[in-house]
Formats: C-alpha cells, structure tokens, sequence
C-alpha cells in the first residue's frame, strides 16, 4: 500500500493468502467484550477454525495485542507466525519478538 504506514486495511493485502481481517465495532457485540477483556480503543485478536489463538509476546497477556505496532512488517510477522502455529494445532503460539517492558510498545 503506498499512501498508509500500517493501517490493518493496508496490511490486509500483505497477509490475504493466509488471514482474512476483521473489524469489529465492540458496542455490537457486548457480550463479546466481557469473555475476551475489550476495553481498548483497538484490539487485535487471533482465531483459527473458529478458536481463539493466543500468543506469548512476553507482556503477560496471552489474549490480545492492545498497543499501536509502529511496523507494518512486525505485524505481519506475527500473523504468519500465528497461522503456522494454529495450522500445526498449537493453542499459544511464541511471537517471533519479545514485547516485554524493555522494549517500547
């Protein structure tokens, strides 16, 4: 995409062989929000097959990415790396980068 830096609409046409993204407005599904914690402005979630996939990205929080990635190719990163692990069966998958608090994120 050549006008956006990392917007999930952009990103959608690097990652369309393997992940489809959805937009979800969080005051449509209320009950949504309540099993999967959805307070932020912007969340990002994985599911395969109709199973939530969580990832270890060090923050502690396995369920969710709920910060601004600044890189468009580290986001893509890590949906493939969650596809291959989904596809292999895995239920948490490792992030090919460590998020914890010494990093900026």
């Amino acid at each position: 995409c050549f006008k956006c830096d990392c917007s999930l609409f952009c990103l959608n046409f690097k990652v369309k062989n393997f992940a489809v993204i959805y937009l979800v407005d969080i005051t449509e599904v209320p009950d949504f929000n309540k099993m999967y914690e959805l307070y932020d402005p912007c969340t990002v979630m994985f599911f395969f097959r109709n199973k939530h996939i969580m990832i270890d990205l060090g923050t502690g929080n396995n369920n969710k990415i709920n910060w601004a990635m600044e890189d468009k190719q580290e986001m893509i990163d890590i949906v493939e790396t969650v596809y291959r692990g989904a596809r292999k069966g895995r239920g948490l998958v490792v992030s090919p980068k460590d998020y914890s608090t010494k990093y900026r994120y």
